[in-house]
């Protein structure tokens, strides 16, 4: 069978396993298209939060940062994990022990203010569609290749299968969903990575085979190879620190609390029956998510040597090693299908060359030497360097048929856990709990559902045109989170002082000058003779990039929150001893949404 029949057969197979899912565990009450009904299993949910997780920024886009900018993309690493480890302390079982259905619920209610709750379900919308945006970047990226398709009707499609399942099914059936596509990810992406790591290192393990020696019998290590093919090109040694110190430890810290402070991951520990399983439950989540994270480094660094190697198809430096464009491998020609693979011969001899033309003495010297007028691959979209991968190795059509499987996975489960967060927002906070209290349980259920198809629309239409890659869209969406959502959710667990007015200008505060300082480089200001500033270290204040802003939003916010509260009337006393209450997580009630 050939790589385009196999493929339709596995990824429509996996599509019809997640549409049956969906329908067997269709939603029929408020509680169960919220939380699943709250009866959950600590090892489903951990395996759920893990494909909720690993959205199409871990699966496709995450190594291509790895593979392309090196040392410096461990920051996503580092910043991801690491949040989960915050939300498992600090978070997780102290909203479980509060039991209600959505974040701006409990922010509603521990700050005793309808406003804080519809400033709460703004930042919320905020972080979550520009969230989503990265998500259908994947899927359209992932239909566009293997369905031959371009990126935009390869995007209309993926629309159309999240709609069906996560319309259909709500919490219960995307929960039930989320554990089949787990299961079809980690093999999907932990499959070739060995393939791979046994071709070039004879290691089983890619983990242990990114620093193993290679099997050409040179006794030369993996990255060591790699640092000289890059560098013999021009381009910096993959394994040093390129950026500033100063916007990695942002990036990161603004990586790990937007993690903790994330709507669509919390709401996914409300959908156990106890604060104990919401403990187990992150503890589950890493184990799941680590599979995945340990294997990234390893398939980044590979399809980075992969991908070099194939194009100059010989001695790196030698003109005569460039293939012809003529003669280019049969996935170069598939991906250029989808327009996220370019090239452009610029001095017309018919052979592709692919150097860093921004290295000026490197580019002289080509030019001077072999005649080359700069790099030829005018356009390699990172993210298609995972699902490019296999086929650069030319391993079996099963695997590549597997990993499309799996990116389409990954990026369907977070789309999906994403818009349930946008639509309760709209339908519980804003229907159910301020402008129509007196809904009934059936109309806020069509409400939730009518929410999330304005919200899938929504998001298809700006994931047509992302602001960056979709690992650097996610950044930016977790920065937003850092800024509002994780320290008005700390700091109404364990400060008692905080009040109403002081979480709701602290909120304000992180969001709005996180937006701004976003839209200052991002290109994105709407007003008249306003002009962004590019997109470089050299204008970032403090060396810190758009997407590490989150993290001194979030500062602001604590600071801001802090300040206003103790300047203002403190919380009524029932509302301290609410504080006191759920600092102590010994049991809870299920949740009730009320």
């Amino acid at each position: 069978m050939d790589l385009h029949d196999l493929t339709f057969l596995v990824v429509g197979a996996t599509f019809a396993v997640y549409i049956g899912i969906a329908i067997w565990a269709r939603a029929g009450s408020t509680k169960e298209f919220y939380v699943a009904g709250g009866g959950i299993k600590s090892w489903q949910n951990g395996m759920a939060t893990g494909a909720d997780w690993m959205s199409a920024a871990s699966f496709i886009s995450m190594a291509g940062l790895i593979a392309f900018k090196g040392y410096d993309a461990s920051v996503y690493l580092m910043g991801w994990t690491g949040g989960y480890v915050l939300l498992a302390m600090l978070l997780a079982p102290y909203l479980r022990k509060f039991g209600k259905f959505t974040v701006p619920e409990f922010i509603g209610d521990r700050f005793y203010s309808q406003g804080a709750r519809l400033t709460a379900v703004g930042c919320l919308i905020t972080a979550s569609i520009t969230y989503v945006i990265g998500q259908m970047k994947g899927i359209g990226v992932a239909f566009s290749r293997f369905l031959e398709v371009d990126f935009t009707t390869g995007l209309f499609i993926g629309m159309g299968i999240v709609f069906i399942y996560a319309v259909l099914g709500g919490m219960k059936g995307i929960t039930y969903t989320q554990i089949a596509q787990y299961v079809v990810l980690i093999f999907a992406y932990t499959v070739p990575a060995i393939f791979i790591s046994l071709n070039l290192t004879d290691s089983v393990l890619p983990q242990i085979g990114l620093g193993s020696a290679m099997n050409d019998g040179s006794g030369t290590f993996m990255l060591d190879r790699l640092n000289q093919t890059v560098t013999d090109l021009g381009f910096a040694s993959y394994t040093i620190q390129q950026g500033s110190t100063m916007n990695m430890f942002m990036l990161t810290l603004s990586l790990m609390i937007g993690t903790a402070g994330l709507p669509h991951v919390i709401v996914r520990f409300f959908t156990v029956p106890k604060v104990a399983d919401a403990r187990s439950s992150a503890g589950w989540a890493l184990f799941f998510i680590a599979l995945l994270y340990t294997t990234a480094p390893a398939v980044g660094a590979m399809a980075r040597y992969n991908l070099t190697t194939t194009i100059q198809n010989g001695e790196v430096g030698v003109v005569e090693a460039n293939i012809e464009y003529a003669e280019r491998p049969q996935w170069f020609k598939n991906w250029e299908k989808t327009g996220l693979l370019k090239f452009e011969d610029k001095n017309g001899d018919g052979r592709i060359q692919y150097y860093n033309d921004k290295n000026k003495e490197f580019a002289a010297k080509a030019e001077a030497e072999w005649g080359w007028k700069g790099n030829e691959m005018v356009k390699i979209d990172r993210d298609i360097m995972v699902l490019a991968n296999p086929e650069i190795a030319q391993l079996p059509n099963w695997v590549i048929a597997l990993v499309a499987a799996g990116g389409l996975a990954a990026a369907l489960s977070t789309a999906a856990g994403l818009l349930l967060a946008i639509s309760s927002s709209i339908s519980h906070d804003l229907l159910k709990s301020v402008f129509m209290p007196n809904i009934s349980e059936k109309s806020e259920l069509m409400a939730g559902r009518v929410a999330m198809s304005g919200a899938i629309l929504v998001a298809g239409y700006l994931g047509m045109n992302p602001p960056g890659f979709a690992a650097q869209v996610v950044a930016l969406a977790f920065g937003l989170a850092a800024s509002s959502i994780f320290p008005a959710l700390m700091m109404g667990i364990f400060y008692k002082r905080s009040n109403n007015i002081g979480a709701v200008a602290g909120m304000l505060v992180g969001i709005l000058s996180t937006l701004i300082y976003i839209f200052m480089y991002k290109g994105w200001f709407f007003v008249p003779g306003t002009a962004s500033l590019p997109d470089n270290p050299a204008n970032w204040f403090l060396g810190i990039s758009p997407g590490s802003f989150g993290a001194l939003g979030a500062l602001l916010n604590f600071v801001t929150n802090y300040v206003v509260s103790n300047m203002t009337a403190p919380p009524p006393e029932h509302i301290q001893q609410l504080v006191e209450d759920i600092r102590i997580p010994r049991g809870s009630g299920e949740a009730t949404g009320h």
